[in-house]
């Protein structure tokens, strides 16, 4: 038995790329027997099936055959007995999904808040997700400052990966909500190749694309790839302006037919001209509600918002005979963010648009991440039957600094906000720099899963990780231990369906603080999930049924428009007796040969100790996109798609004192695509967002955000 399942498909795939592991060396000694029969599955560590048309065009399915995603395993996503959603590159490429925002806003049980034009937050299961990973490397990430994570460029990317619920065995001090593994793209090519690409959207948006990789040596056992691009835009926002540039290099050597190295480097720095900081508002003086039009900004023309990533990683990965693999996973990323921002308060009078008053903040602030993992996976034999184990340690040291300066505008230096309000409004008089943070967080860990064949149809997962936790610095010291238990239980109805079910405990240390600057106390629960999966057509469909129930303690709640001693980082409270329950589906893969779906379904209830909990969260979302290539015309490609969420509300403050309830009702954003293969290197694309112009909030609290308008872009793409 082999736990890599191949399910028998009514046809083969007529091409299949690898996506090879990188590692370093162990020995074991195990059955040579079996374990040949698993070497050739490890090989196999990530397979992506396409289909290519008469005329040479390739197109690759939405679904993913293999993935290492929530345990380190390589299994396929009907063992993981947990909910997991792959967004392809084909996806991205399709949909124009250009940045981590985009993925997530667009993945199934994702809902996200932005409180600006600089700063989201991304939700699963009505819990805000915090845990980021790069190739399996770890980031702790908030929207209390922003270092530009979710809005990092895809081109990098293979794939994105999604496990929802508590995935602590993995990523140690894990969210309750899920965990994002961003995967990147490696120099997999022995031939020269490459793909160069211009776009133009709207609000005078251009972006340019290079992504050349090919051979080093004459063999081809040492391959090199560079991905370079560069984007310009305006906004539907008055006065905005970004530019994006970035650049990722990687090298891949094989130095044996067994062992691999890689050595990369990401660079992405955004520089944004007047962004926004918080929203316009909500109420005028007297208590109505304003309808300002959406291309309405209240950032002043000083105003500016730059972020720089850059981050080197290393992974060595050897394959042993007997169909062990060892890798070691390193990386170490620098991010840097300063801002000068301003920030209304107070509501103006309906008639003369006067009575806000004006705070300004300058910040800047520095992460630095140094992060290593190393682990081994591979079979044993027990009691005559064949299992799989991974075990490993990792190692992360994380430095958070930031500092501000305050600025104060005197009553009636803002002059009236209307919609014809231009930002010209000099800048306050600035304070002194003073410290808001500056703290190192340290987390150490081992870990080790098996997966036990109890029976032909019925595997066992069971798994720990012991975490040391720390932080010292300004904000106080504090040390957590915790022993964080996995479970998961698969059994096999057929060849197409599983049942499933898995549990974890929940253990969070959280940097996020309270107005007085407190870090909050450790997230502590428990998560529990059963379900149904399927695959079709040797895994090139697959579909998922989950129900779940997620209990925790001191769950971060934003705490209004209250921030960190008076500064621009937001304010937090704890809650009490959070509790999700709820189901989710999807069908993601290939219908037909010709028709892709993605497919989602989730509707939940998360309440606390005092009712509704992030009552700003939909709990019930529809997410369908769709990829169908013409029969007739196979040059010619067409899709599109809705996502649909329902009504939420949330509790603010009017100018009167009282506290009242903000509705937004349900919405549906539709969008289109279509492509043209002119010839077999040349293709045009279009993309159509938000098709029907819906109005909607992002954030709808004491302040509003709109979100965006209508827009689209027209892509030429040259591959050689």
């Amino acid at each position: 038995m082999s736990f890599n399942r191949r399910e028998n498909g009514a046809r083969a795939p007529i091409k299949t790329f690898i996506v090879s592991l990188l590692a370093l060396a162990i020995h074991a000694q195990f059955n040579p027997a079996f374990a040949a029969e698993t070497n050739k599955a490890t090989e196999q560590d990530m397979v992506v099936d396409a289909t290519t048309a008469s005329d040479g065009n390739e197109q690759q399915d939405y679904s993913v055959k293999t993935t290492r995603a929530g345990t380190k395993m390589l299994m396929t996503p009907r063992d993981v007995p947990q909910s997991l959603s792959v967004v392809s590159k084909q996806r991205m490429q399709d949909q124009n999904l250009q940045s981590v925002s985009e993925v997530l806003d667009n993945t199934t049980g994702i809902a996200s808040e932005s409180y600006d034009s600089e700063r989201s937050a991304y939700y699963s299961r009505g819990f805000q997700i915090t845990s980021f990973t790069y190739d399996d490397i770890p980031t702790t990430a908030g929207d209390a400052w922003n270092f530009g994570d979710a809005a990092e460029d895809t081109a990098i990317y293979d794939r994105i990966e999604v496990v929802r619920g508590a995935t602590g065995l993995m990523t140690g001090a894990g969210s309750p909500a899920a965990s994002v593994n961003m995967v990147r793209k490696h120099a997999d090519s022995k031939d020269f190749t490459g793909n160069v690409s211009a776009s133009y959207g709207s609000w005078n948006k251009q972006r340019y694309v290079m992504d050349v990789s090919g051979p080093l040596s004459e063999s081809g056992n040492v391959r090199g790839r560079v991905i370079a691009g560069y984007q310009d835009q305006d906004s539907w926002l008055d006065r905005y302006h970004k530019t994006k540039k970035f650049l990722y290099g990687v090298i891949d050597a094989d130095l044996t037919d067994s062992t691999t190295v890689s050595l990369g480097y990401d660079y992405q720095q955004t520089n944004t001209g007047n962004p926004t900081w918080g929203g316009l508002p909500t109420w005028y003086s007297n208590g109505t509600r304003t309808h300002y039009s959406r291309n309405t900004s209240d950032a002043a023309d000083w105003t500016r918002y730059n972020v720089t990533s850059r981050k080197v990683f290393a992974n060595v990965t050897h394959n042993f005979d007997n169909g062990w693999t060892f890798r070691v996973n390193g990386t170490h990323g620098e991010e840097t963010f300063n801002d000068k921002l301003l920030y209304l308060e107070d509501a103006p009078d309906e008639q003369t648009g006067e009575g806000t008053l004006g705070i300004g903040s300058k910040d800047r602030g520095k992460r630095k991440l140094d992060s290593i993992d190393t682990y081994a996976s591979g079979p044993f034999e027990l009691f005559g039957r064949q299992h799989e184990m991974v075990a490993g340690v990792s190692y992360s040291r994380q430095h958070n600094a930031t500092y501000s300066s305050d600025g104060a505008y005197d009553e009636g230096q803002m002059g009236s906000f209307h919609d014809s309000w231009d930002g010209d409004v000099a800048e306050p008089e600035w304070g002194d720099w003073y410290q808001n943070a500056d703290d190192v967080v340290r987390q150490k860990a081992v870990y080790s899963a098996a997966r036990f064949s109890l029976a032909d149809p019925l595997s066992l997962i069971v798994g720990a990780r012991y975490t040391q936790w720390s932080t010292m610095g300004s904000s106080g010291n504090e040390k957590k231990n915790n022993v964080t238990p996995y479970g998961g239980l698969v059994y096999d109805i057929n060849d197409t369906w599983s049942a499933y079910a898995s549990y974890t405990s929940i253990f969070q240390p959280q940097t996020y603080r309270t107005k007085s600057g407190a870090y909050l106390a450790p997230v502590t629960g428990k998560s529990y999930e059963t379900g149904l999966k399927s695959a079709w057509d040797d895994g090139r469909l697959t579909a998922t049924i989950a129900v779940f129930r997620i209990e925790q303690e001191n769950a971060a709640e934003s705490d209004g428009d209250n921030y960190v001693n008076n500064s621009s980082e937001q304010a937090y409270v704890a809650t009490k007796g959070a509790t999700s329950k709820g189901a989710e589906f999807e069908l993601n893969g290939a219908v037909t040969d010709n028709l892709q779906m993605t497919f989602g379904a989730t509707r939940f209830v998360a309440t606390d100790s005092t009712g509704r909990y992030n009552s700003q969260m939909p709990q019930t979302q529809l997410k369908l996109f769709t990829r169908y290539r013409l029969p007739m015309l196979q040059q010619l490609t067409v899709g599109g798609g809705v996502n649909w969420q329902n009504r939420t509300f949330q509790d603010a403050t009017a100018p009167d004192g009282e506290t009242k309830r903000l509705y937004q009702s349900s919405y549906p954003l539709a969008n289109l695509f279509a492509r043209y293969q002119v010839t077999k290197q040349l293709a045009v694309q279009a993309n159509v967002n938000n098709l029907f112009d819906r109005t909607y909030y992002t954030w709808l609290s004491d302040s509003v955000v709109y979100g965006a308008p209508r827009n689209y872009e027209v892509n030429v793409s040259y591959n050689f």
